[in-house]
C-alpha cells in the first residue's frame, strides 16, 4: 500500500493572491490602525506622522525576514531579552600583589603563622613551603624566588 508523503511542509500556501495568510493579516491590522489613526486626528498631514511607522512595521512584518528568519521572530526574541531575567556572570581577574613597606615593621617574609596541621613534620614543612610560596610577592612568573 502506498501512501502520499506531503512534501514542502515548511512553504506556507499563498491564500489572498500572492499573499500568505499571515501577511494579509499583517497588512490588513496595519491598514485597520492606519484608518483609525486617521479618523481620530482628521488632518491627513498630521496623521501621515502617526501612519508611516505604523504602515512600515506592517511591511516589514510582511515581507521583510533577517537571517531567513520572519520579523516578527525577530521582534518576539527582542521583547523577551528587554523584559526577561539576565544572568550576569563576574569572572575574577587575578592581580599582581602589591606590598608596601611601613615604617617600624620588618619587611621579611618569615613571620607568617604556620598552623600545625599533622603530627607528621613533612606534611607541615611541605605545607608551610607552599604558604610562603604563594605569599612571597617577589616570585616571578617562572616560579622561581628572586633574591
Amino acid at each position: 500500500m502506498r501512501f502520499q508523503v506531503p512534501q514542502f511542509i515548511e512553504v506556507e500556501d499563498k491564500i489572498f493572491g500572492p499573499l500568505t495568510l499571515k501577511q494579509f493579516i499583517y497588512l490588513l491590522g496595519g491598514a485597520g490602525l492606519s484608518f483609525i489613526i486617521y479618523t481620530f486626528v482628521g488632518n491627513l498631514f498630521v496623521s501621515a506622522i502617526f501612519i508611516l511607522p505604523v504602515i512600515g512595521f506592517a511591511l516589514a512584518l510582511a515581507f521583510y525576514k533577517i537571517n531567513n528568519k520572519p520579523f516578527i521572530g525577530v521582534v518576539e526574541a527582542a521583547f523577551n531579552y528587554y523584559l526577561g531575567s539576565k544572568l550576569y556572570i563576574w569572572k575574577k581577574i587575578d592581580k599582581p600583589i602589591q606590598t608596601k613597606n611601613v615604617v617600624g615593621q620588618p619587611s621579611s617574609s618569615s613571620e607568617f603563622y604556620v598552623p600545625k596541621l599533622s603530627d607528621s613534620k613533612l606534611k607541615d614543612l611541605t605545607w608551610s613551603l607552599d604558604i610562603k610560596q604563594s605569599a612571597n610577592p617577589a616570585q616571578n612568573q617562572a616560579g622561581k624566588q628572586t633574591f
